[in-house]
C-alpha cells in the first residue's frame, strides 16, 4: 500500500504541474484580453466622438495612454506563446491521464493479446515521477515485434517494478547532487518466438555475493522502511511462474544492471521454459 500510495502521489504532482501551467499562462491571456478590450473600447469611443472635437481629442488621448499601458508590442508575442504552453499542458495532462487509464485497465483473469511497447511507453508515463530528477530514459522499442500473450496486469506490474528498481539504484549512487544523472534504458525486441524486454541503468550495481537472492521475497539491501523486498520478486513471479518466461540481470559494481526478460508470444499455459534462447 505504500508503494501504491507513492506512485499515487508521484502521479498528482505529475499532473500539477502543467496544471500550474495552464492556470498561470489562462490568467495572463485573461488579463490581456481585459487590456485589450479597453482599447476596443476606446477606438469605439473615439469613433462615436467623430463630430465633437474636444470629445475625440479627449478619446484619442485615452486610446494612446490605454495602448501605451497595455504594451501591445509585449502582449502580441506573449500571447502566442502562452496559449501554446497551455495548450502543451492540457496535452501532457491527457497523456497522463491516458497512460493511467491503460495500466490500470482492469485486464481480467485470461491472457489477452498485448501491445508491451506500448505498455513501455505508459509505464514510463506513470513512474516518470521516479526517475525524472536522477536519470533520463532512452527508449529503443522494436516496432515489429508482435502483440504478446500475456496477463496485462501483471505484465505492467513488471515492467513498472523494474522501471522503479533502475532509478532507485541510480538515486543511490548520485545522491542528492542534482547534476548527477544516470539512464535508464530500456529496449525490446523479438527473439523468435520470444519477446525479450531488456531494462538497463548506470546505477550502483549488484554485488556478486547477492545476486542470486534478488529475486527471493522480502529480500532487500534498502534500510528498514524503505522497501518490502517485494518488486524483483513479483517480477519473477510474474515471468517465471505465471507466463513460462526467463529473467536473469548482467551487473557490474559502480556501473549498472541490466535485466532481461524473455516471454513466449504465444501462449505456453504458463509451463517453464528453460530453452528460452
Amino acid at each position: 500500500m505504500e508503494s501504491i500510495g507513492q506512485l499515487a502521489a508521484g502521479i498528482a504532482h505529475e499532473i500539477n504541474t502543467p496544471v500550474q501551467y495552464i492556470g498561470d499562462n489562462t490568467s495572463f491571456v485573461l488579463d490581456a484580453v481585459r487590456d485589450m478590450e479597453g482599447i476596443v473600447r476606446a477606438c469605439l469611443e473615439l469613433q462615436s466622438s467623430a463630430e465633437n472635437q474636444e470629445h475625440r481629442e479627449r478619446s484619442i488621448g485615452d486610446l494612446i495612454e490605454r495602448i501605451q499601458a497595455a504594451d501591445l508590442e509585449y502582449l502580441f508575442e506573449e500571447i502566442p506563446k502562452a496559449l501554446r504552453e497551455a495548450l502543451d499542458g492540457v496535452k501532457r495532462v491527457a497523456n497522463i491521464v491516458l497512460a493511467m487509464k491503460e495500466f490500470a485497465h482492469p485486464g481480467g483473469t485470461a491472457k489477452q493479446a498485448v501491445d508491451l511497447n506500448r505498455a513501455v511507453q505508459n509505464a514510463v508515463t506513470v513512474a516518470r515521477n521516479e526517475w525524472k530528477y536522477v536519470a533520463d530514459v532512452e527508449l529503443n522499442l522494436d516496432a515489429s515485434a508482435p502483440k504478446v500473450t500475456c496477463f496485462p496486469d501483471d505484465m505492467n506490474q513488471v515492467i513498472l517494478n523494474l522501471i522503479v528498481n533502475a532509478a532507485h539504484a541510480i538515486a543511490e549512487k548520485v545522491g542528492p547532487d542534482p547534476r548527477g544523472r544516470g539512464t535508464i534504458t530500456i529496449a525490446t525486441r523479438l527473439c523468435g518466438d520470444w519477446f525479450e524486454l531488456r531494462v538497463a541503468d548506470t546505477g550502483t550495481g549488484i554485488p556478486e555475493a547477492i545476486r542470486s537472492r534478488i529475486f527471493d521475497p522480502f529480500f532487500t539491501t534498502k534500510p528498514v522502511g524503505k522497501g518490502t523486498g517485494q518488486g524483483l520478486a513479483i517480477v519473477h513471479a510474474v515471468v517465471v511462474q505465471k507466463h513460462g518466461g526467463t529473467i536473469h540481470v548482467e551487473s557490474e559494481v559502480g556501473r549498472g544492471s541490466e535485466f532481461i526478460v524473455r516471454i513466449p508470444c504465444r501462449d505456453t499455459g504458463g509451463e517453464s521454459t528453460a530453452d528460452a534462447p
